[in-house]
């Protein structure tokens, strides 16, 4: 079986929008899953649709929405109906796997909630997000669990105002939690036969990756507070230096070892030794005077200069890139997908070593309903006046 399609063959309902959810959705069909992507008729489909920037091109299929939903099959369906209920109902009783993003409660009200769905599918696996839990109703956003978990009070600078980070990583997190949960749900399957509901919530998802940060308080008393991008337990680590072309550099210094390194490379030996930065401990203390140090040292060199001669001496090191710099490094190209004039990003970075090509199946984000009568012709066998008629009754579109 070829690495890339090792979910072929499973089929997932995706019943979410926006970010976390079709991210895992977008997961299982780079990995050969046959994913469908329910979307309501009265709003046109997943929000995202309508998430442009201000200068982009008309059309459904946003560059937001690119993000997350390639390799799926769309199709509109008003499942608050009776008629569009059961069609769900019959596409799931072939399902394996259901991802659902409701608000608490709403999954009941439509009767698309774990308890009413393995009725129709003894082993479905059902993986759920939620914003705070199923037990709390309030609405999880991003950004707002970006503040109320903490990473914003620890991002910016020291001396300004919180900053969100401009990407939906709380969202992302979350949805990697969710891969996780389904994974193992899908092992036990395949031990039991037994199906399984698995939930990750935003909140939680955040907090448990506040890693050292969280135990910075928990077993050193220590509020992670806003120091640039400056480590709290590592000096000089995140640190952002000047070159001589005005390049901005990053040092990432972990070991004693490393620094040494750097500070032969710089002319500046003799830090090794000083009392006030010879070890990790007291550079962290001392990172202020250390850093005008170091920086008057790198503004004399040229930045590529430097970074391949701190590359040969293993010191951790990287020039400070914008987006499209970043997407044309060699090692990333793996992970460009396109299709149908649309580009965009792989979600799943791992490699399998008897690859040859990754994503090679995958097909570009769907326009909003466009597998609609496919689907309900090949799975469930509808006639054309059928279909015409549920398309009449705005069941479908």
């Amino acid at each position: 079986m070829e690495s890339r399609k090792l979910f072929c063959g499973v089929r997932v309902i995706e019943l979410a929008s926006v970010l976390a959810g079709p991210g895992v959705g977008q997961f299982f069909a780079e990995l050969g899953a046959d994913v469908i992507k329910v979307e309501n008729p009265a709003s046109r489909g997943d929000v995202t649709r309508t998430w442009k920037l201000k200068d982009e091109a008309d059309g459904d299929v946003s560059a937001y929405f690119a993000s997350i939903n390639w390799g799926k099959k769309s199709i509109g369906l008003d499942i608050s109906e009776k008629v569009g209920l059961e069609i769900l109902y019959k596409l799931i009783s072939k399902a394996d796997i259901v991802i659902a993003s409701y608000k608490p409660g709403d999954a009941e009200k439509l009767g698309v909630d774990y308890q009413s769905l393995r009725k129709i599918k003894k082993d479905l696996l059902y993986g759920k997000i939620t914003g705070y839990g199923s037990d709390n109703p309030k609405v999880g956003y991003d950004a707002i669990i970006q503040a109320e978990a903490g990473f914003m009070s620890m991002n910016g600078d020291p001396d300004g105002k919180p900053v969100k980070m401009p990407v939906a990583l709380m969202d992302v997190l979350a949805g990697h939690h969710l891969k996780e949960a389904l994974l193992l749900a899908y092992i036990h399957r395949l031990k039991t036969g037994e199906g399984n509901e698995v939930s990750v919530s935003l909140i939680e998802a955040a907090v448990a990756s506040l890693v050292n940060q969280g135990t910075n308080w928990l077993i050193a008393g220590k509020v992670p507070s806003r120091q640039g991008s400056s480590h709290p337990n590592i000096a000089p680590y995140g640190d952002i230096f000047t070159s001589k072309d005005q390049r901005e550099i990053i040092l990432a210094v972990g070991t004693d070892r490393q620094f040494s390194s750097l500070c032969n490379c710089l002319g500046l030996s003799n830090l090794c030794s000083d009392e006030l930065y010879k070890n990790n401990a007291v550079r962290v203390r001392n990172r202020q005077d250390l850093f005008a140090l170091l920086q008057a040292a790198i503004s004399t060199y040229e930045s590529k200069e430097l970074i391949h001669e701190l590359n040969k001496l293993k010191v951790p090191v990287g020039i400070v890139q914008s987006v499209n710099e970043a997407l044309e490094m060699p090692e990333v190209k793996s992970l460009m997908l396109e299709g149908h004039a649309v580009r965009g990003i792989a979600t799943f970075a791992g490699h399998f070593h008897n690859e040859k090509e990754k994503n090679p199946h995958l097909s570009p984000p769907p326009h909003f309903g466009a597998q609609t009568r496919e689907i309900l012709s090949a799975e469930l066998l509808m006639s054309d006046d059928e279909i015409q008629n549920l398309q009449n009754l705005s069941i479908i579109a």
